[in-house]
């Protein structure tokens, strides 16, 4: 590279597509690292995690609350989704996302609300299904335990 602050749009792009990061972030990442793309990704990383330790003290604390009724009310599902300001949940993209999951829980048919509302004895069933069905694809035994505590948290 001629200059330090010459840095290729495709890198950027590359870097952007592989890590999500905004296109001022990349292209800050890469020239500190002097084009490596490797070093770029692990600045963005670290200054990942600084942003998230700055918000770690934040709260979630206006939002909306969305409802979505399918067929003819046979079918209704209410959802509140939280954000840290009152003017991202005014946003129609907020009201869309909320919206969108609203109707994504509806398609999905949950049994419970939460992991702890699930009954032990309910677990303890599919445990067993799982182990047999791990069995009899004949896995070595030492992989059974993973295999089953990974459907679980499926489950």
């Amino acid at each position: 590279m001629s200059e330090p602050d010459r840095i290729d749009a495709s890198l950027v792009k590359r870097l952007r597509g592989e890590t999500g990061a905004g296109m001022m972030d990349c292209k800050r990442a890469l020239t500190e690292s002097g084009g490596d793309v490797e070093k770029a990704r692990e600045i963005l990383r670290m200054k990942g995690l600084a942003s998230a330790q700055k918000r770690q003290g934040r709260r979630a604390s206006d939002g909306v609350i969305e409802s979505y009724v399918h067929g003819e009310g046979r079918l209704g599902v209410l959802v509140e989704v939280n954000c840290e300001t009152d003017f991202v949940a005014r946003t129609s993209e907020f009201r869309s996302l909320a919206r969108e999951l609203a109707m994504q829980v509806a398609a999905t048919g949950p049994r419970w609300v939460a992991r702890n509302d699930v009954p032990p004895d309910v677990v303890e069933g599919e445990r067993k299904i799982y182990e047999e069905q791990a069995r009899a694809s004949r896995k070595p035994e030492n992989v059974i335990g993973r295999i089953v505590e990974g459907k679980l948290e499926a489950f």
